[in-house]
């Protein structure tokens, strides 16, 4: 039988369990009728790059499937009639790569990256705050001020 990867992308209303259970129907499905779910993959809630049916967030899921093209069509058509899914797309694949998708492998850099450690000490950073007067433009002009000129809100 061929190979197919499917991802769908279900509202953000809908809890991560409910898309669990639209796939696990499908790989039910899919069994009865002699195929089977090679690869599944929940992606999470992401942003989408347009509003769809006026969601800016979906939950991706992915499946590779070894499905006939009659059961393609007909999961594709069930799909189409669920209001949770907001869009689908299924395309024909030589193999199913066992690896983690780019998705979630990009996810997983993400989460090495984030912490970089504690910041280095500034070039201006010396422990003190600084306050408005101690800016060096402030000191100076105060250093060539004749005595008594005004500073600026400043008191003695």
């Amino acid at each position: 039988m061929p190979l197919y990867e499917t991802v769908l992308i279900a509202r953000n209303d809908v809890t991560q369990q409910q898309v669990e259970t639209v796939a696990d129907e499908i790989g039910v499905e899919l069994e009865a009728e002699g195929g089977t779910v090679k690869k599944r993959e929940y992606w999470g809630l992401r942003g989408l790059a347009y509003r769809i049916k006026k969601n800016r967030k979906g939950h991706y899921m992915l499946l590779a499937l070894d499905a006939k093209p009659a059961f393609v069509n007909e999961m594709e058509r069930k799909l189409g009639l669920n209001e949770d899914i907001l869009r689908f797309m299924t395309v024909r694949i030589e193999a199913v790569d066992e690896a983690p998708s780019a998705v979630l492998s990009r996810k997983s850099d993400e989460r090495e990256r984030s912490f970089r450690g504690p910041k280095p000490a500034g070039r201006f950073e010396s422990g003190r705050r600084r306050g408005f007067d101690d800016r060096e433009e402030f000191r100076a002009r105060d250093e060539f001020a004749p005595e008594g000129a005004f500073r600026g809100g400043m008191e003695e």
